[in-house]
This record gives C-alpha cells, sequence and structure tokens, in this order.
C-alpha cells in the first residue's frame, strides 16, 4: 500500500507544471519543494548473470523515488525520500524511507545533521540515487557497487559538516557521521549457513574536499570504520557461530573539471576481518581488497554528454591470479537529454573476469566456472521535476 501511495504521488506531481514543484504553506512557514523521478532500465550480457537475469535480457532495472524538502527557518531544513526499486534480487519494489534528516545551519563552518543520513564516501556516494546528476548508467563498480546501495547509501545517526575557507589555500569541505546501519536478514542460496540476525553496532567515518585555488578542481580522502555481528548456523550443527567482522574503508579522491570536460579519478582499499567463536567450523581471515577507477565526460551539446571510465576490482590482493580474482570494466555511454525533464541513456561495458559476479545469479557455480570475457549492455531512462 505505502509503495501504491507513492507512485500515486508520484504521477500526480509530475502533471503538474514546474513552477508547482514548490507549494506554499501557510502561516509562516517557508515553502514546501517536491522533487522526484522514475527510471526503467535494460540489462543484457553476452554471458554471466549480473545484477539481474541479464543473460536473457532483464528489466528488473527500476527506480522510483519522492523527495521532500522543507526550510523551517532560516537555520533549519527538514528533508526526506521514499524510495522503492527493483534490481535482480534485490528490492522487490519495497517502499522505503531512503533518508531523511534534520539539518541545523548553523555558520558556513559548522552544521549539523540528525536522522537518516547519506554517507559520503568517495565523490560520489552521496549523489548515487540521482541519475540526473551524472553521465553513467552505472557509477564504477569496484567502489560504488549498485547490489550493495542499501548497505552503503546511508546511515542512521549524526553528522557534523561544514565549509572552511583557506584564503589563498582555497577552502576545505568536511563532513564527520557516526551511528549505524539497519540490515534485513537474507539468506543466500546454496549457503552452508544460515543467517540468524544480523548487526551493525557502529558505523563512523569522515570525508575531507579540498578545493584548492584552481577552478575546477576537487581532492579528496574518505575514511570509514564499522562492525558487523551476526550468528550463522551451519547446516550440520545445532548450535549458532558467533561471527564479528569489523571493517576498514578508505578511497582516496581527484575530480578536475574544465568547461564541459569531467575527469576523475578515485583509488580505495577495503580492509575485512573476520573473527569466529568456532574457528574450526567457520575460519577467521583478514584480506583486503584493491578498488580503482578513472573517468572522463564531455558535454558535446545541450542535449548530448558522452563518458567513459575503467574500473578495476581486486576482492583479495592475495588472490590477483586467476579470472575470479578481478574484474576490470572498460565503459562507454552516451547520455541524451531529450528535454529537461526527461534522459536517456545507452552504456556498453566490456568485463575481463568474474570477481563482481554473484554465484547466487549465476546457479551457485564458482566464479572461476563462470565465462572470464564477457559484455554487458544497458540502457535506461529517467523522467524527472
Amino acid at each position: 500500500m505505502r509503495f501504491v501511495l507513492a507512485v500515486s504521488a508520484l504521477v500526480l506531481l509530475a502533471q503538474r507544471p514546474a513552477a508547482a514543484a514548490g507549494l506554499t504553506l501557510p502561516g509562516q512557514l517557508a515553502e514546501l519543494q517536491i522533487h522526484g523521478f522514475i527510471s526503467q532500465g535494460f540489462l543484457l550480457t553476452s554471458a554471466n548473470d549480473y545484477l539481474a537475469h541479464s543473460s536473457e535480457g532483464s528489466f528488473e532495472f527500476t527506480e522510483i523515488g519522492l523527495n521532500f524538502t522543507l526550510p523551517a527557518t532560516d537555520r533549519l531544513t527538514l528533508g526526506l525520500q521514499i524510495f522503492s526499486h527493483d534490481l535482480g534480487p534485490i528490492g522487490d519494489y519495497r517502499a522505503t524511507l531512503d533518508w531523511y534528516s534534520l539539518d541545523y545551519h548553523w555558520r558556513d563552518w559548522l552544521g549539523i545533521r540528525a536522522g537518516r543520513v547519506k554517507l559520503p564516501f568517495g565523490l560520489y556516494n552521496d549523489s548515487s540515487d540521482i541519475d540526473a546528476a551524472r553521465t553513467s548508467v552505472l557509477l564504477p563498480q569496484s567502489i560504488y557497487p549498485a547490489q550493495n546501495r542499501d548497505f552503503l547509501l546511508a546511515q542512521t545517526g549524526g553528522e557534523v559538516y561544514g565549509y572552511r575557507d583557506l584564503g589563498a589555500a582555497g577552502g576545505l569541505d568536511y563532513r564527520l557521521y557516526g551511528g549505524t546501519i539497519f540490515l534485513d536478514v537474507k539468506q543466500q542460496p546454496g549457503s552452508p549457513f544460515t543467517v540468524v540476525d544480523l548487526n551493525v553496532p557502529f558505523v563512523a567515518g569522515g570525508r575531507m574536499l579540498w578545493v584548492p585555488p584552481i577552478e575546477g578542481l576537487r581532492l579528496g580522502g574518505s575514511l570509514q570504520f564499522l562492525r558487523l555481528e551476526t550468528h550463522l548456523l551451519p547446516a550440520s550443527s545445532s548450535s549458532s557461530v558467533a561471527v564479528n567482522v569489523p571493517v576498514m574503508l578508505w578511497v582516496a579522491s581527484v575530480e578536475y573539471t574544465v568547461r564541459d570536460l569531467l575527469f576523475a579519478a578515485e583509488y580505495s582499499r577495503w580492509r575485512v576481518r573476520a573473527q569466529s567463536s568456532n574457528p574450526a567450523m567457520f575460519p577467521e581471515s583478514l584480506t583486503f581488497s584493491e578498488r580503482g577507477y578513472a573517468l572522463t565526460s564531455y558535454r558535446v551539446n545541450s542535449w548530448l554528454q558522452a563518458g567513459a571510465y575503467y574500473s578495476v576490482l581486486f576482492p583479495n590482493t592475495n588472490q590477483r591470479g586467476g579470472f575470479a580474482g578481478r574484474q576490470l570494466d572498460a565503459a562507454l555511454t552516451l547520455r541524451f537529454d531529450v528535454n529537461a525533464y526527461w534522459l536517456v541513456k545507452v552504456e556498453g561495458h566490456y568485463m575481463h573476469g568474474t570477481a563482481g559476479l554473484s554465484p547466487s545469479l549465476n546457479g551457485n557455480r564458482p566464479l572461476s566456472s563462470l565465462t572470464p570475457d564477457w559484455a554487458l549492455f544497458t540502457v535506461k531512462t529517467t523522467a524527472f521535476f
């Protein structure tokens, strides 16, 4: 029912003229800003199933969002977004509160947000839900994996943020946060363990972006710590195994925009340690993954943008050999802005390696048995206001 109401509201509001996106409220309240979007995509791979059952072609690539922003006072802003999506086995069109926050902006150098706040990880994680904000259909999956969107987009807690003018040295944009992430327990088909529970006691981190006195240049670093706690029940046992997973993620970022041309590159390492109450049944481990990409895009004219990137993923730096130990992704995109409220994107990928694939989508076959060289073709259209 929540999904039906959200879609109905979005359709009705989309029929209003652009000026009606802001509604004047009675009394002394400011104007309520309402925005929304509907996206429909198509995925097709030459081999292997990626994100959905794409080897036969899949339309399970849908996003619907409706967000509200209200400047309650000169310094306090309230906002939320209702979101529903379907991406293969993820989403299933459930309507959720994607993010919501109370934002008190005291000074340029100090503001406070509380609620379910977007995670400022890398250059683009906190804008990953805005299709119109980028050229590509899929952000580089090495750092912004779409199948982990619900886990990586936002945290429930608080954030301190601000911008500090450094004079001749430019400016510093910072965000520091802490809270938790609420996760649904999901069973992986074919897994030897049943997930009894899954909790995140804490997530904490921050991002610093330095804007030097060079127009169009941004340099940044992001750091995140979190801890997963779960109990796994082996198929052959009646007692569960407690597993704690401390995680540290960092990414270094650079972006340069000159006129209609954009360059960006990011490099990241993720450190994951698994600690078990029964190492004989669930072995302990320490894994470092390596991730990165280089990206460029160019606005040809008012209705056409072209983009390309090369992304690399090594889930375990000690196991780079073999096709299952890496995913190299070369992507090309054309974006067509039909008008101010509607766009269409066409994108092709050449993939080398199977590290980014899901065994559960591929008949629980080991990644080493899947086709190592394959292609992905995707089309996506988005209407927004």
